[in-house]
């Protein structure tokens, strides 16, 4: 039975489908992710185990949609890898409730961002098959404000769980959640019919195919943004690094599900409207705004003048995901032809977060030895250096929309 084609109103259906996944899966990740720090702590477990936990939860999820992205490319029927992906995901969240050690917590971690990374390119490029060429910031920018939606919906569970139930507790209620994503996931993703039309023309992009090998070509273009983001995420550690400064200042662990409800309401408010605006002007530019919001929240952690402050900069981290993520997602699929789009988004998946891993090791390296200030001053100047070359690139391109 072939599958819905971009234009029909069946295939811009499947983007809200996706978008409920998201809104689900988010909600039962924010619940657990958000008390983690305080969950660690509470078995005997710091900064350097939490860097480790971090980098290698997230380098996975990566390395292993280099190759699913691969997959994704040669294979007609995407939608059971994805709904396997969400599966175990959620299934094996609730068993952080049973740990006792900092490595069991690492093992579940691992699990789940294993998981995250079999469906992250196959999912991606379902959505970009599932709107036309010109929606595609758009329809990565919806999902993403569904996605942190349930990011806002997670803390103000967790945080009304703590009350009762205590740490453990959330993370069990985090599989009712889960279970609604699997459900909605199996039952409404419909799958997308393949297609072979070239990249769009109006972008200025062409990139030649290579079938039945992982390596590809891409544009000299691409090379040098995917080396700017690279760059980026060298000081792009793990977000729990933010709720442990906020410890470390004095608010309290059973505020950091608050940290996240701040943040993420932001996040929900900027997405979509982010991804919209990519669609019309410079996704470069866009996204090197968010590198510059990102370094003026880290260069505030590093100060830490006040608690406000903390709060004020937590809510304007949610802007910088807003500008970069759903942007640089629709700049890597429309800058490869329709048959490549799972490589290239493996890729950059993948390059990025090595990078992510190392960034995430070293700050718990520099927080152990230099203290806390450091390791953000660090993030903060990196991401002020990617910013220029992002804005610098748009210069030789000003004359391609969304590039």
């Amino acid at each position: 039975m072939p599958g819905k084609s971009a234009a029909s109103p069946e295939g811009s259906r499947n983007i809200y489908a996706f978008g409920l996944t998201a809104l689900f899966n988010d909600t039962a990740t924010e619940m657990a992710y958000w008390v983690l720090p305080a969950f660690l702590a509470s078995i005997g477990a710091g900064p350097a185990q939490l860097g480790i936990i971090e980098g290698i939860a997230e380098s996975v999820a990566s390395f292993v949609q280099l190759f699913s992205g691969y997959f994704a490319d040669r294979i007609s029927r995407r939608k059971p890898i994805v709904v396997a992906g969400y599966f175990a995901t959620n299934a094996v969240k609730p068993l952080l409730a049973l740990v006792t050690s900092w490595w069991q917590v690492l093992a579940i971690r691992f699990t789940d961002r294993f998981a995250k990374g079999v469906r992250g390119a196959p999912r991606d490029v379902m959505v970009a098959e599932s709107v036309p060429a010109s929606r595609i910031g758009s329809a990565y920018g919806l999902i993403q404000a569904m996605d942190s939606a349930g990011a806002v919906l997670g803390p103000l569970a967790a945080l009304w769980l703590l009350r009762s139930h205590g740490l453990r507790g959330v993370f069990f209620a985090a599989a009712v959640p889960g279970f609604l994503c699997f459900v909605i996931a199996l039952l409404g993703i419909k799958e997308v019919r393949k297609t072979n039309q070239p990249a769009d023309s109006t972008r200025g992009k062409a990139t030649p195919q290579l079938s039945g090998a992982i390596s590809f070509s891409l544009p000299g273009a691409f090379y040098y943004v995917l080396f700017a983001v690279t760059l980026f995420s060298l000081g792009n550690s793990s977000d729990m690094f933010l709720v442990l400064r906020a410890q470390s200042i004095g608010i309290p662990p059973s505020h950091a599900p608050l940290l996240g409800l701040v943040f993420n309401i932001t996040y929900t408010l900027f997405s979509w409207p982010a991804g919209h605006l990519s669609d019309r002007i410079s996704r470069r530019r866009i996204a090197a705004a968010g590198y510059l919001v990102f370094a003026a929240v880290y260069f505030a952690f590093g100060l830490a003048p006040s608690h406000l402050a903390i709060w004020i900069a937590m809510a304007s981290y949610g802007l910088f995901y807003a500008l970069t993520n759903p942007v640089l997602k629709a700049l890597v699929v429309e800058s490869v032809s329709p048959d490549i789009r799972g490589r290239a988004l493996g890729a950059y998946a993948f390059v990025t977060s090595v990078a992510m891993l190392l960034a995430s090791l070293l700050t718990g390296q520099l927080w152990k030895h230099f203290g806390p200030r450091v390791p953000f001053y660090f993030s903060a100047g990196i991401a002020a250096l990617a910013a220029v070359l992002l804005a610098a690139s748009t210069l030789r391109n000003k004359n391609n929309v969304g590039t």
